[in-house]
């Protein structure tokens, strides 16, 4: 079945192209937009477009996702293509996850955006595993750090997570790697790590609090970004924005609230309503950070005071 719908897909596309529906240099569907029409994976959506890939119909264009290629014909028979390396690979790669999240994302995928043949990437990259974990370090190297940093530790740590926060608003899909509990050995984030760690030594911690703070710290910066790719990866698969959405669930919530049993609940609910209200990330992440730092100070106050020398 899935075989069928991939090509059915394909041949959906391949008509449209070839009927000028879909011009030379025209953005092709993204995969999410082709799963959401059609009802299927996002694995065989991508497949249908590396078919299309395969064929020399698409391309990778920079920026700009997969377009129409027009009438090139395929080359064939080269065992590594003209400027293919594993940084371009990476590089597609990423531009795959910040466009149509990492559940997108396929080796295959990643071969028909730069138009070479489906395992070519493989001479590069072992597979998709280890091409998450190139591109997770090569996000988190796009920011680093003043050679002289702020001289207050509450300064570094904000520094450390608004920067952070801005490699996950650049690439939602970051926040989608493995738990806290099971760390990757990225360099580029340990980067991150050293700045935030480097806040925090000095002031009479044990290994074990400073390591504690770091991860809360991290985990707070890495949680509310979580929601920057689900919002994206809901707005993909529903065809629906944030505010169709909410309005659809205003039955249900009229419901909640005429049912007495949250009063307080109702009572923020109708007060945000009549004077307007959206929830901005940015400024819920802003708000977090302040109350965090907070915390930590106090923390901070009362940890032994370090010995000279």
């Amino acid at each position: 079945m899935t075989k069928q719908r991939y090509l059915e897909i394909a041949a959906d596309l391949r008509r449209r192209i070839a009927d000028g529906e879909l011009a030379p240099g025209a953005k092709v569907p993204s995969t999410r937009r082709i799963a959401a029409e059609w009802g299927v994976a996002t694995a065989t959506a991508a497949k249908a477009l590396a078919a299309l890939g395969q064929e020399g119909l698409v391309r990778a264009e920079p920026r700009s996702g997969t377009v129409v290629a027009g009438k090139q014909p395929a080359v064939r028979g080269r065992t590594r293509p003209p400027g293919l390396s594993q940084e371009r690979i990476v590089r597609t790669a990423i531009t795959i996850a910040d466009e149509e999240g990492l559940s997108a994302l396929s080796m295959r995928g990643v071969a028909a955006r730069l138009g070479v043949a489906g395992m070519a990437p493989y001479r590069y990259v072992a597979g998709r595993d280890e091409l998450v974990v190139l591109m997770a370090d090569a996000a988190f190297a796009e920011r680093g750090y003043p050679a002289r940093p702020p001289a207050g530790w509450r300064e570094r740590l904000e520094l450390a997570g608004r920067t952070l926060w801005s490699l996950y608003r650049r690439h939602p899909w970051l926040a989608q790697l493995s738990p806290i509990t099971r760390p990757l050995p990225l360099p580029n984030l340990a980067t991150h790590a050293e700045q935030a760690l480097s806040a925090l030594d000095g002031h009479g911690l044990s290994a074990a609090a400073m390591c504690d703070l770091h991860v809360l710290f991290f985990s707070y910066v890495q949680g509310v970004a979580v929601h920057l790719e689900r919002e994206r990866h809901a707005a993909g698969t529903s065809g629906l924005t944030e505010d169709e959405w909410m309005a659809a669930q205003a039955p249900g919530h009229a419901a909640m609230m005429s049912s007495g049993r949250f009063p307080v609940f109702s009572r923020m609910l109708t007060t945000l309503e009549s004077e307007g209200y959206d929830l901005d990330l940015d400024e819920l992440f802003e708000l977090g950070l302040r109350a965090l730092l907070d915390g930590i100070a106090l923390k901070l106050e009362n940890a032994p005071t370090p010995r000279a020398g």
